[in-house]
């Protein structure tokens, strides 16, 4: 056990620039930004009288808590990562300037409901909770990645019987957990070997975990380890898992319940996939899978458990 955390802090001293401005553009003055034309129709469809959080502005709160969604830039004070570029394509839509706000994800909820915020950019899944207090303009599909190492035998994970028998690094309390609880139920249901899932609260150590051997496989939201695998040159995508097995899970800008906010910028949303402006930002970070075909206004959510 010693060896083992004395390795772990080697691995933490040698991952420590979380900021890997060699893999994804993380500088502050962004030159290869996203910018889009103003959408007519989704400043008309702007409800009459609606007051926005700061006149002339789209005031939109992100946690700059997770790269490439949205973090810090080299000058640590800039806000940088595809949620904020998500944020700008839809400001530069509705005709505004573009004002982010960094902020804890349980403060985020308040914001919104009392109009500190307009919007909340901040990887929130859909459901059917939340929707009972906000209204939802979807864009992107909510995944977890299953990571390996690069020498691993492992090649694909896409269903129940590939996780027979591994060892998988999953967050307590999550998604992901639950649904791999399910499918092991599914396996061990059908004679097949059992999964051994495991947590760790540190990422550095579950990231220890997988390289020295003690698991197989890594489960946490994709583009997180997007951002990983391309720093760390370690560890290599074998499978994605929706949010919502076995449903799709969408991702969503989040706006106050009845404000009315929601359909314009679903439709700056849909004109910038449409254009292929959309697109160029989230492949700016890796996350071009992820795209939806169509924003929609409050689509299906994760039913309450």
């Amino acid at each position: 056990m010693k060896q083992f955390f004395h390795a772990l802090a080697l691995l933490t001293l040698s991952v420590a620039p979380a900021l890997a401005s060699d893999v994804f553009d993380l500088s502050p003055d962004a030159p290869g930004k996203v910018r889009r034309e103003p959408v007519e129709a989704a400043i008309a469809a702007i409800p009459a009288g609606y007051s926005f959080a700061n006149p002339g502005y789209f005031t939109v709160a992100t946690t700059g808590a997770t790269a490439p969604l949205s973090t810090y830039a080299t000058d640590a004070k800039t806000l940088v990562g595809a949620e904020p570029d998500v944020a700008q394509l839809v400001a530069d839509g509705l005709g505004l300037e573009l004002r982010l706000e960094a902020v804890a994800w349980p403060d985020w909820p308040l914001g919104i409901v009392s109009g500190k915020y307009d919007a909340v950019i901040s990887n929130v899944g859909v459901t059917e909770e939340r929707k009972e207090k906000y209204d939802f303009s979807s864009y992107r599909q909510g995944l977890h990645g299953f990571y390996v190492k690069q020498d691993s035998p492992v090649t694909s994970i896409t269903e129940p019987a590939d996780i027979a028998g591994l060892r998988i690094i999953v967050g307590v309390g999550t998604n992901q957990e639950r649904i791999l609880r399910e499918w092991d139920a599914i396996n061990v249901k059908a004679g097949l070997a059992g999964a051994d899932l495991q947590s760790y609260d540190e990422e550095a150590t579950r990231l220890l975990s997988l390289q020295s051997g003690r698991a197989d496989v890594i489960v946490q939201p994709r583009a997180s380890l997007i951002f990983i695998a391309a720093r760390d040159r370690n560890i290599r995508e074998v499978g994605t898992l929706s949010a919502g097995w076995p449903e799709r899970s969408d991702v969503a800008v989040g706006t106050r319940k009845g404000s009315g906010l929601a359909d314009p910028v679903s439709q700056v949303l849909n004109a910038s996939i449409e254009d292929g402006s959309l697109a160029k930002v989230l492949a700016r970070w890796g996350l071009e899978d992820e795209i939806l075909p169509r924003s929609e206004v409050n689509p299906r959510g994760l039913p309450k458990y």
